[in-house]
């Protein structure tokens, strides 16, 4: 049996950013289980249609310098799928935000995505329980909406104004029929 440091070393796998190799810390439980909810509301919403999503572990070739191991994206374009990678730009991306990887998200990959075209970035903080949506027009992302998640309890604390504008699901850019529900992705994290 592995010792923990062994089993974390035999996990670590590396982005290529900017022209340098940087290691990936292996997911903690809570983002991984991020990171497949998200995948799996995708997977059940695109049976029978021609998008594709994808959670984490598979490679998107954007430029030469540029090779990203997403936490989940949608591939629309099923020549951009190949035998080991994918190749050129999703249709959407959501990276969850952890210490070690949130400056790289918010400003380098947010940055290489948008140049490559990406239409819908989703950047997902498990601390703040909140998804912000970027969408990109004319060229650049501009932040649709930060959407965040509230517990029963902190519902009962609100007044009456707070619980009338509070926003529990939302739509992606890809479907409007598809209802992405807050709880159903942060709800019941360890």
């Amino acid at each position: 049996m592995m010792n923990g440091n062994l089993a974390y070393q035999a996990q670590q796998r590396a982005e290529l950013i900017g022209g340098k190799f940087i290691a990936m810390s292996p997911a903690t439980p809570r983002h991984n289980r991020l990171a497949f909810r998200i995948a799996v509301l995708f997977e059940n919403h695109l049976k029978g249609k021609p998008c594709i999503p994808f959670s984490d572990g598979t490679a998107v070739f954007l430029t030469e310098e540029d090779h990203f191991i997403p936490d989940g994206m949608v591939i629309c374009d099923r020549d951009k799928i190949k035998p080991k990678w994918v190749e050129g730009a999703p249709d959407l991306v959501w990276e969850v935000l952890s210490p070690s990887t949130a400056k790289n998200d918010r400003w380098y990959k947010k940055n290489a995505y948008e140049a490559n075209g990406v239409p819908e970035y989703w950047l997902v903080d498990p601390a703040g329980k909140s998804i912000e949506v970027y969408l990109l027009a004319d060229g650049q992302y501009c932040l649709e909406n930060i959407y965040y998640f509230y517990t029963e309890e902190e519902i009962a604390e609100m007044d009456d104004e707070e619980k009338a504008a509070l926003v529990t699901s939302f739509h992606c850019h890809l479907y409007d029929d598809l209802d992405i529900s807050l709880a159903d992705i942060f709800e019941d994290l360890f």
